[in-house]
């Protein structure tokens, strides 16, 4: 029976996530759950669950679940702050950490996890895309697992050698092709992205997503973190990580091997295949998933990407090739420009600039420990909020 804890358990990979444990009781534990405010999301997973801790970050929010538990004479400890996050992610009954908590806030316990030894089962961006080496170092140090979340990296892992662990260079490998649908805007020219709404860019074809990052999708942002990260996991250069466009989502990503042989993961777009893969690995068990009829399926189309619409795939090369920092700062001012976007405050081909213009203003040191990493996030954010408001005036 492994105890696991899920950061971020109100949000879509968390709910997956509990979804799949509950499938599985047989060999897992929801062992502790967290979200920031969402009482009532903690609340119906401690009745159906029983975690023996819930943390939330807002305080407020935690008093109130607190309450309703012990009214209704549940079991579960309620803990409060991010503090509560890294103690819980941790926590030495824990044998594996889901990371799906969205922003900098899931960094400090992410990178406790693997500094504990945990196996930790990574769906956040930010732990690879802003403290990249420095969470590879904390893994190795502390003698953990590392198996990807996200579709199109798990897909990786899933069609790698044998055996293989997270951040060594695979043997063989000549190059990773990551798989994008291609957003709501596949073929869109930069003319025709003018007026671009919020609801327009959060309706994506084949993903049920938030809606940041059903943004970031639209943008090809997304994608050009998922470069940047699978650099990290795989120990590759950043010229042998490619992106193609896949419109079908069916192919979730593919190897390419030096003897010219290419392995692909297929499956349905159903992150519930991802999560069973990480916690069952390197068995399989049942992800409540349909199969896939490759009968029906039709045909697959692949394309390069327009980078000349969609501009933030290279600046999200050029961040990682910049080092330091830097990413750490492209993944600010890319949050702060696809907030103002969804508040109706920039217009959607305006966030390529943003993100551009807060990367030249400032001098991003080399990311040797977590404070540093949050001090450029804060500078990076204030930036661009300056770029935007500049923009509002104009």
């Amino acid at each position: 029976m492994k105890n696991v804890v899920v950061l971020g358990s109100s949000g879509s990979i968390g709910r997956s996530t509990a979804e799949v444990l509950s499938r599985n009781r047989d060999r897992f534990r929801l062992y502790g759950i967290s979200a920031h405010s969402n009482v009532e999301a903690l609340l119906e997973q401690c009745r159906t669950h029983r975690p023996v801790y819930a943390v939330m970050v807002d305080p407020q929010a935690a008093s109130r679940l607190e309450t309703v538990l012990r009214d209704e004479g549940l079991p579960t400890r309620v803990l409060a702050g991010e503090a509560s996050l890294v103690d819980l992610a941790g926590d030495e009954a824990v044998d594996y950490v889901m990371a799906a908590i969205v922003g900098a806030v899931g960094l400090a316990p992410t990178l406790a996890a693997a500094r504990a030894g945990k196996r930790v089962l990574l769906a956040n961006k930010e732990s690879l895309v802003m403290t990249g080496a420095l969470f590879m170092g904390e893994l190795s140090r502390g003698g953990g697992e590392l198996i990807p979340i996200d579709s199109e990296h798990n897909a990786l892992f899933q069609a790698l050698p044998p055996g293989y662990q997270a951040g060594a260079r695979p043997l063989g490998v000549s190059r990773l092709w990551l798989t994008c649908s291609g957003g709501p805007f596949l073929r869109k020219t930069p003319a025709e992205l003018q007026a671009v709404t919020p609801d327009q860019a959060c309706a994506h074809p084949r993903w049920s997503m938030g809606r940041k990052i059903s943004v970031d999708s639209a943008t090809l942002m997304n994608k050009g973190l998922e470069i940047i990260e699978a650099s990290h996991l795989f120990g590759m250069p950043l010229a042998q990580v490619r992106v193609v466009i896949h419109p079908e989502s069916m192919v979730h990503s593919l190897v390419e091997y030096v003897d010219g042989s290419f392995v692909a993961q297929l499956g349905r777009p159903d992150m519930r295949t991802p999560i069973a893969c990480g916690l069952a690995w390197p068995e399989r068990m049942d992800a409540g998933v349909a199969p896939l009829d490759l009968t029906r399926l039709g045909a697959l189309h692949f394309e390069p990407p327009d980078e000349t619409a969609f501009p933030c795939l290279r600046l999200a090369r050029e961040a990682f090739a910049a080092g330091g920092t830097t990413p750490a700062a492209l993944n600010a001012a890319n949050e702060i420009a696809v907030a103002a976007f969804l508040d109706n405050r920039l217009a959607f081909t305006a966030i390529p600039g943003v993100i551009e213009t807060t990367l030249e203003r400032g001098d991003w040191p080399p990311a040797d420990d977590l404070d540093t990493v949050l001090a450029v996030d804060s500078t990076a954010r204030a930036y661009a909020r300056a770029v935007v408001s500049a923009q509002g005036a104009a």
